[in-house]
């Protein structure tokens, strides 16, 4: 994973005002022109998922730099400003409704901009993947609830979710980028922003994993009959509880994680996976009804029947607020930073917006320069 990290994204309510949207556009649409221009479509798209720019673009447009409403208001600006006439890039989805019409959007976005029907089916699974893997794959209480999917004339993309934690009522935002993923599933992330570490997360991306991701697969292409038996029986033994989060000297069984076994699954799932025969973990998980029962529940048979260990690392790694240059206690990535400010920096210097947008444009990087350096 090439840039991870997390910075706390509290859950604000409401809507951005009229008032701050309107003077966000058209700062937005300069600053992405710009980039096109210097960059390319595909340079843009490679700025997005850098979790640096991106945070540093929504403070430059004048949104609260640690609000988890930077990601979905900044996109939404976005959305509104870019077209393929004008950038040679397309954003759909977004919040709800707009997030399950991204497939329905990229379609008919792409056919205007003349991809081919084979590109178009790579683009709709590319979207629908990402958040099956940070929905499902990855389980650190951050169910989605925006998807943004940014893509180019050329095919690439980008995509910029988010997910919420309702109890804490925090943010956690995941970037990806076409170009660096190697493999769906086996972390493919460009960045991952979020609250803070949790302690036990289900991260079946992370590279240690790949035994068990194995085994799961192996599972869903035996017998169904002796899955369900194996899954009931974890589910039903009298497991003390201190057992499953890491103590109790009475424990028979290895000690594991806080996720129990699914109370709940849909056992005929099972039989459809079995009659199916995924080829391996990308297409178990991508099978329609695969969630996050049924990963979690394949994961502790895996672990606990046939000891294919299965990780509990959350794949965030350090913290814009609290990192230090000396890496205590989370190491800071200075020079992704200082490069990230200079380029938005001679980005506004050239734009053609008002002296005052770009003066107040120019006080919010600073502002945001020295909350960095702090």
């Amino acid at each position: 994973m090439r840039k991870t990290g997390y910075v706390v994204l509290p859950l604000h309510g409401g809507h951005a005002p009229a008032w701050l949207t309107k003077k966000m556009k058209p700062l937005a649409d300069e600053v992405v022109r710009l980039t096109v221009l210097e960059r390319g479509p595909d340079g843009f798209l490679e700025r997005v998922a850098d979790p640096y720019w991106f945070q540093a673009l929504g403070c430059v447009l004048g949104f609260d730099w640690h609000s988890s409403g930077l990601t979905t208001v900044t996109l939404g600006i976005m959305k509104d400003v870019i077209t393929p006439e004008k950038h040679g890039l397309k954003i759909v989805g977004g919040k709800g409704k707009a997030s399950r019409n991204t497939p329905a959007h990229i379609e008919k976005a792409g056919l205007a901009m003349g991809l081919s029907t084979s590109m178009l089916e790579e683009l709709k699974y590319a979207s629908r993947i990402c958040a099956k893997v940070d929905n499902t794959a990855i389980q650190a209480g951050y169910p989605l609830y925006h998807h943004s999917f940014l893509f180019s004339e050329r095919g690439k993309w980008a995509v910029v979710q988010q997910g919420m934690n309702s109890s804490d009522r925090s943010a956690r935002r995941y970037h990806w980028l076409s170009e660096h993923v190697k493999d769906y599933v086996v972390e493919p992330h460009d960045g991952i922003v979020g609250d803070s570490v949790v302690e036990s997360v289900l991260n079946m991306t992370a590279r240690e994993a790949e035994d068990n991701r194995s085994v799961c697969v192996d599972l869903v292409k035996q017998n169904p009959a002796n899955l369900i038996s194996s899954i009931r029986k974890i589910g039903s033994n009298c497991i003390p509880l201190d057992c499953w989060t890491g103590g109790g000297e009475s424990c028979s069984v290895p000690v594991t994680s806080a996720y129990e076994m699914p109370a709940h699954l849909d056992w005929e799932l099972f039989r459809q996976l079995y009659d199916t025969q995924p080829r391996d973990y990308e297409e178990l998980l991508a099978f329609r009804g695969v969630g996050p029962a049924t990963i979690r529940a394949l994961a502790l048979v895996a672990q606990l029947v046939y000891g294919a260990e299965v990780s509990w690392r959350d794949p965030v790694k350090f913290s814009f607020a609290h990192g230090g240059k000396d890496g205590v206690p989370f190491p800071v990535n200075r020079p992704a930073m200082d490069g990230t400010i200079s380029f938005l920096r001679e980005l506004l210097e050239a734009t053609e917006v008002e002296r005052s947008c770009k003066v107040d444009a120019m006080r919010r990087l600073e502002r945001l320069s020295l909350t960095w350096s702090a």
